[in-house]
């Protein structure tokens, strides 16, 4: 221990009881291949922010934290968010499918042959036969998949809650801000 360091404290505040905590005993308790690197001042074992302000901080704690002893800012798991983005992406998907299936209806996109449309660039006039076919396909398992009430059509405002969440979803996952691919 160097003299800066010296009087440190240092803890580990993790939601991640599974695979920190001491699978046989109290979960507050880390798990025993862990526990070496804890002592009972130097360095503590959290699984809650509320119970590490309360001991470092406890001015920090309100009487709301007091009273909810459960509270606690936990992050979604990693898979929560990657099916939440997926969900959405395919809503849009299916939404932008469904004003292309309106342009067909009326003659404004015409359905080619693959070799028509790459001749004429992949132009927003005309869509390959194959491509279109599996679209319908696919189109058909985003429906049995979320049901034709959960698939809009959307308002203004309903669009930009669904941009807004898919923009904060892609943020957590460390992209730029306004990304909004689909």
């Amino acid at each position: 221990m160097n003299e800066r360091s010296r009087g440190t404290r240092f803890c580990l505040i993790t939601h991640n009881t599974k695979d920190f905590s001491d699978p046989n005993r109290d979960n507050r308790r880390p798990h025993p291949d862990l526990a070496p690197s804890f002592t009972r001042i130097r360095s503590l074992y959290f699984v809650n922010l509320a119970e590490a302000l309360k001991r470092f901080r406890p001015a920090l704690v309100t009487e709301l934290m007091l009273e909810y002893e459960g509270w606690d800012q936990r992050p979604q798991p990693l898979s929560e968010v990657l099916e939440a983005i997926d969900e959405i992406v395919n809503k849009v998907w299916y939404d932008c499918h469904k004003g292309r299936e309106v342009g067909v209806a009326h003659g404004k996109i015409k359905i080619v042959e693959r070799e028509e449309a790459a001749r004429l660039n992949y132009a927003n006039s005309v869509i390959s036969r194959d491509i279109w076919e599996g679209a319908l396909r696919s189109a058909l398992k985003v429906e049995k998949q979320f049901g034709n009430k959960n698939l809009g059509p959307w308002s203004d405002f309903e669009w930009e809650m669904i941009n807004g969440k898919l923009s904060a979803l892609r943020l957590f996952l460390g992209e730029d801000w306004d990304e909004l691919y689909t």
